[in-house]
């Protein structure tokens, strides 16, 4: 199995966790709780591929779908488990979007686009599925709220992707670093309370 399979996989395994945990939350039923982590885990790739005309890859390979199926019978069946585990859903979304920010970025100079299209693919890949269960959940998906330092932490992974290129590393090393970049910059936003400034229309003077 390649490098960019195991990150690939991880990743999946990361979100439909965090699909599990949001809809669990939710009190869902089995079948919900299930399409929750499908659509987490393999909604912002099924974007990526559909935009950049590659076979879409958990309808080519089923080891998605197996991992899936596999990662959420764990999930529901140790659920107490990964309750305790202090922030858990912060934890699984974030390697989630650090992964696949990745994965992303790497589909994109595959199919030859500019770096700056690479970047906004990674971005969507690692956002979309996360969107998609916060609006399932009835939730402002993360993505949208002002405290959160979310799309903004793998845009920068995803520039460290193309720094990175510059110098001679193996490709496993540019991977690992960059999606440790996304994963460190939305931990410490969280953590110290980085946020973007919010852009509202006043309401205090009527004409």
């Amino acid at each position: 199995m390649d490098y960019y399979l195991v990150i690939d996989i991880l990743g999946v395994i990361a979100f439909s966790i965090s699909g599990v945990l949001s809809s669990m939350k939710k009190k869902m039923d089995p079948f919900g709780i299930l399409i929750i982590a499908f659509v987490t885990s393999v909604g912002g790739g099924t974007l990526r591929d559909i935009l950049i005309g590659f076979p879409v890859a958990w309808m080519r390979n089923l080891t998605y779908v197996h991992v899936i199926l596999i990662t959420t019978i764990f999930a529901i069946i140790f659920r107490k488990k990964l309750v305790f585990l202090r922030r858990s859903l912060f934890l699984f979304d974030t390697v989630g979007i650090g992964l696949y920010t990745v994965i992303g970025v790497e589909k994109g100079l595959s199919a030859e686009f500019p770096p700056i299209i690479c970047i906004a693919i990674g971005t969507m890949t690692a956002c979309f599925g996360g969107v998609l269960r916060d609006i399932l959940c009835n939730e402002i998906p993360l993505l949208f709220r002002t405290k959160e330092i979310y799309a903004t932490a793998c845009m920068l992974g995803g520039i460290t992707y193309f720094i990175l290129l510059k110098f001679n590393l193996s490709s496993e090393l540019v991977f690992t670093i960059s999606g440790a970049v996304v994963i460190i910059v939305r931990s410490l936003a969280v953590y110290f309370d980085i946020r973007l400034p919010s852009v509202y229309l006043s309401h205090d003077h009527h004409p």
